[in-house]
């Protein structure tokens, strides 16, 4: 088994008598990216300010190369480099000029690592152009080089693809799988973009009222939840008649979706079902055949949660 590199062990966090996060227990290993995934205020930011030593959890121990954050600060913090919130990089400055600055603020930083960490980032052709010329996708790029400077076996990114264009999230997403591929570093990333997610992770973890509903590798997430499983969507007039009659007339699992309804894709039952709904007058916009996916299965352990079949 790979290195374990993160270590969250029941960590509490209470605002009075509100809880951010409650008992999340997790580990991350060495070359891992591994994800949170979650609605707003679900405390995913909270845990990672936490994991970093930017605040501290009201109960539990968080360990970084088996260094105790709570007890051992810079111990464990040197092994870690964070992306939180906004990335701070100045536009007046070239990107080197921002690189250089905040390699100061390390112990031993040859100025061979700049160059490093810009070619780490795709950023080598642009290294020495002032950072206000660069698009928002550069700009976090830069700050993902600065969080690199000195080699941290740890990434923190919260919400990093935030404010990114299409390219520039495709661009982000390629330079981390890249990143932990070359350098066998371990990303923890939050995001709410759950396609890009999927593409992403090696494991994810749902997060919502400062729990832990699931934590999978998106292979275990996707066999589990019956990932791949073929479904018609059939958009119509009347969703809701709609529903309720396939129901009651070929007994399966029928979900409501705007003006769509969404069945289980057996192709000796889907001209059945079509026809049963023309016969009924119900007009039908268009079908269409999909496959779950991370944001399907998202919802649907979300649901079960809030109806109390998740302990």
């Amino acid at each position: 088994m790979s290195e374990k590199i993160l270590e969250v062990k029941n960590v509490t966090k209470m605002y009075g008598d509100r809880y951010a996060l409650r008992n999340v227990d997790f580990d991350v290993y060495a070359g891992e990216i591994f994800g949170f995934i979650g609605p707003n205020g679900a405390g995913k930011s909270t845990l990672m300010k936490i994991i970093s030593g930017l605040s501290k959890p009201t109960t539990g121990e968080v360990f970084i190369c088996g260094k105790s954050v709570q007890k051992k600060f810079e111990s464990a913090v040197v092994n870690l480099g964070a992306m939180i919130e906004n990335c701070q990089v100045y536009g007046y400055m070239t990107g080197r000029q921002n690189l250089n600055y905040y390699s100061k603020l390390y112990k031993g930083i040859p100025k061979s690592r700049i160059d490093e960490v810009a070619d780490l980032v795709g950023m080598t052709a642009r290294i020495n152009d002032p950072v206000r010329t660069y698009s928002l996708g550069m700009r976090q790029r830069i700050a993902l080089a600065q969080a690199l400077l000195h080699q941290p076996r740890l990434l923190i990114l919260d919400e990093p693809t935030n404010g990114l264009d299409v390219n520039g999230v495709i661009e982000l997403r390629q330079t981390l799988r890249a990143l932990s591929a070359k350098t066998n570093v371990s990303i923890l990333v939050s995001s709410h973009i759950l396609p890009e997610m999927e593409q992403l992770c090696d494991t994810v973890a749902i997060v919502d009222k400062g729990s832990i509903l699931e934590i999978r590798t998106l292979d275990e997430l996707h066999e589990k939840n019956g990932s791949g499983i073929q479904r018609l969507r059939i958009r119509v007039n009347y969703p809701n008649y709609a529903a309720k009659l396939i129901y009651l007339k070929f007994d399966v699992p029928v979900e409501k979706a705007g003006n769509s309804i969404i069945v289980p894709f057996n192709p000796d039952n889907a001209q059945k079902i079509i026809n049963a709904l023309e016969q009924r007058n119900i007009k039908i916009y268009g079908t269409k055949i999909e496959t779950k996916n991370l944001e399907d299965i998202y919802i649907e352990i979300l649901k079960e949660h809030h109806t109390g079949n998740i302990s």
